[in-house]
């Protein structure tokens, strides 16, 4: 009888676990946006963040995750993480950013001075939002929770509304 009883349990447990589907963010590479932009222009959302920073961290485990922001981010936009200090080189839109040392294990790609640069400094985490010409239209450093990002995303879309 308790057999039956789990077993039951377990059945309606998987069962109701199986229609919560978790919608995962779209995150794409600077080659692929570039690709896709071709066919369907749409603004872009480059979140520039280091391995080291713990705001960034903490923006990615809950501004990210949060199934509005994800929503919008796919359907409206084109969604990039950059890790400032990645080595490889970047090619978007036919230019290259290469990584430039500034000291022993230090350094920054060129693209994070391209989108993180806010009156010449750059702050971790940066949140650009480029439009469909790909300028920049809206930068902001530091940590951005999910209510404001839901804001600021929605206010961006109605302002360039065609």
């Amino acid at each position: 009888m308790n057999k039956i009883f789990l077993y039951i349990l377990l059945c309606g447990y998987f069962t109701t676990n199986a229609q919560t589907k978790k919608t995962t963010l779209k995150v794409y590479t600077f080659p692929e946006i570039e690709k896709l932009h071709q066919q369907n222009p749409k603004p872009i959302v480059a979140f520039v963040y280091t391995d080291w920073c713990k705001i960034c961290f903490a923006m990615k485990k809950t501004t990210f995750t949060n199934d509005k922001i994800i929503h919008l981010l796919n359907n409206q936009f084109y969604f990039v993480k950059l890790n400032a200090e990645q080595k490889e080189d970047i090619v978007f839109f036919k230019k290259t950013f290469i990584y430039k040392p500034s000291g022993n294990n230090t350094g920054i790609n060129e693209l994070t001075k391209e989108l993180a640069s806010i009156n010449g400094k750059i702050s971790y985490p940066t949140t650009t939002i480029l439009n469909s010409n790909i300028e920049i239209d809206l930068q902001i450093e530091n940590y951005i929770g999910s209510k404001n990002m839901q804001t600021i995303l929605m206010k961006f879309l109605t302002l360039n509304e065609n």
